[in-house]
């Protein structure tokens, strides 16, 4: 088995993650440092460490949403010592988030040990639709909602097409729903300041057919069958 993929399935991360931490030289096979992905692990034999912790294929997969608030990021340490999401989420397993919100950032995070169902849920090829609601400083112009519906232009290239819409405006703040299905870094923002307008709450709502309703700020519970049916339909 490819390392990469051992590694997925480990619930390191998912598999696009996990082939930076190769990269990086974080990984060990049998005592020696490995940064070649086309390594092939055998997974009965060899010894593969993360960052000096040993990784083993886990007895079960599990699937937890959870509500992330602003001021944590999605990694399990961090260079400026500020607060990750794992500083609220407490479970036996070793859990990785699919995809990610930036720090200022809040809502909903689908976590698993599962890499195989990261890489086929966060695919672009799967189109997989995430909604936000944001709000903004300034009142919306139909321009500027017809050119975020197009793709906005940054930097000579255009962004993908989304889904918006104004759900109201109050006291010059706008707050709109805006649905997107490939998920580039931090793609809400920078389409949001290619246009010149300020972002004052980024909220994921949705990821696929799995809905953020009735889950409080920092807290998590394993997803019910049919919440996991939905999510599951999404990947085919």
């Amino acid at each position: 088995m490819r390392i990469n993929k051992f590694l997925a399935l480990c619930g390191v991360a998912s598999r696009r993650k996990v082939e930076q931490h190769i990269l990086n030289g974080e990984i060990k096979v049998n005592g020696k440092v490995v940064v070649d992905l086309s390594t092939d692990i055998n997974i009965k034999k060899d010894k593969v460490l993360f960052n000096g912790n040993e990784v083993s294929l886990p007895n079960k997969y599990v699937y937890y949403k959870f509500n992330k608030p602003k001021g944590y990021i999605c990694s399990a340490k961090d260079e400026k010592n500020r607060k990750t999401i794992y500083d609220l989420v407490k479970v036996p397993e070793r859990v990785f988030s699919i995809g990610r919100l930036d720090y200022n950032s809040e809502g909903l995070l689908l976590l698993t040990n599962d890499g195989d169902f990261a890489n086929k849920l966060m695919h672009p090829s799967n189109h997989v639709e995430k909604e936000y609601i944001v709000t903004v400083e300034g009142v919306m112009t139909e321009g500027e909602l017809a050119v975020l519906r197009a793709g906005v232009v940054e930097n000579g290239i255009r962004m993908p097409s989304a889904k918006v819409e104004l759900l109201g405006v109050k006291d010059k703040i706008s707050k709109m729903s805006v649905i997107i299905d490939e998920g580039q870094n931090r793609q809400i923002r920078r389409m949001f300041e290619a246009i010149g307008k300020n972002v004052v709450l980024l909220k994921r709502v949705s990821i696929g057919g799995l809905k953020l309703g009735g889950l409080d700020r920092g807290k998590y519970r394993p997803l019910t069958e049919k919440e996991l049916y939905s999510i599951f339909e999404v990947r085919k």
